[in-house]
């Protein structure tokens, strides 16, 4: 495992300490099965510290890029002493986690350096507390050191300062994100200083595509494929930290 850990250890790195693009995707099939995936671009840190992450994953100096994928599976498999512990929803917001695989590639000599979290679904409604349930890798209790824990390292990803839900009837699409009062001033607060500096120029991007065509979206933002069946919105990392709700999205179909 400790190539895994040091895997790992890369992805907070990126996530923490510079500049990234993040992606999420949703896939719908006509049957309503479809795909979810959370992608992040970190070719900024590559550009600025590429030696220093090879030498944290073991590159050798004739090597040219790294091509890795792991299961959250294993990881659970490892923590299970510490997830029987948990309480039952604790434990059932870290079950949602266990089918997610996680795709690391890096090329020094292409600038790339990406990162992918996927997850198939029998329905879109299932999507629902998966952020939360990423902000629950946290409290997989292990060793004082992060790296002996590295399940609670991706616990950053997640938001559990609100609440994202998601629906799809076939006639309508919606994600809805719910954030209290109280959440929305600490966000504030913690967005001030280096973090927001950090994360300037970052942009989350939704992607989604459906079996139909779209007639309308409630955001004006959105750009749509030329079949109508895609469409997309960008928004500023910080703005949409900051205030997730400006993500909610109305989706009716044709």
């Amino acid at each position: 495992m400790t190539k895994l850990y040091k895997l790992l250890s890369l992805s907070l790195l990126v996530l923490t300490l510079a500049s990234c693009n993040f992606t999420e995707n949703i896939d719908v099939q006509p049957d309503g099965t479809g795909k979810f995936s959370l992608e992040m671009d970190g070719a900024g840190l590559l550009a600025m510290a590429g030696d220093k992450l090879g030498n944290e994953l073991g590159m050798k100096n004739n090597a040219k890029a790294i091509d890795s994928t792991f299961s959250f599976k294993e990881i659970f498999d490892k923590k299970k002493d510490s997830i029987a512990k948990m309480s039952p929803e604790q434990q059932a917001a870290i079950k949602k986690m266990e089918n997610f695989v996680m795709n690391i590639k890096m090329n020094p000599e292409a600038q790339q350096l990406l990162f992918s979290m996927n997850t198939p679904f029998k329905s879109v409604n299932e999507l629902g507390g998966l952020m939360e349930s990423m902000s629950a890798l946290k409290e997989l209790k292990g060793k004082s050191d992060k790296k002996s824990n590295p399940a609670a390292m991706l616990s950053g990803i997640g938001n559990d300062n609100s609440k994202l839900t998601f629906s799809y009837n076939g006639k309508q699409f919606t994600r809805k994100a719910i954030v209290s009062k109280e959440a929305l001033e600490k966000i504030a607060t913690d967005s001030i200083g280096m973090a927001k500096m950090i994360f300037a120029s970052s942009k989350y991007t939704l992607k989604y595509h459906f079996p139909k065509a779209v007639k309308s979206v409630s955001n004006p933002d959105a750009l749509f494929s030329a079949d109508r069946k895609t469409i997309t919105v960008e928004y500023p990392f910080t703005e949409y930290t900051e205030n997730p709700e400006k993500l909610n999205l109305n989706v009716v179909f044709e």
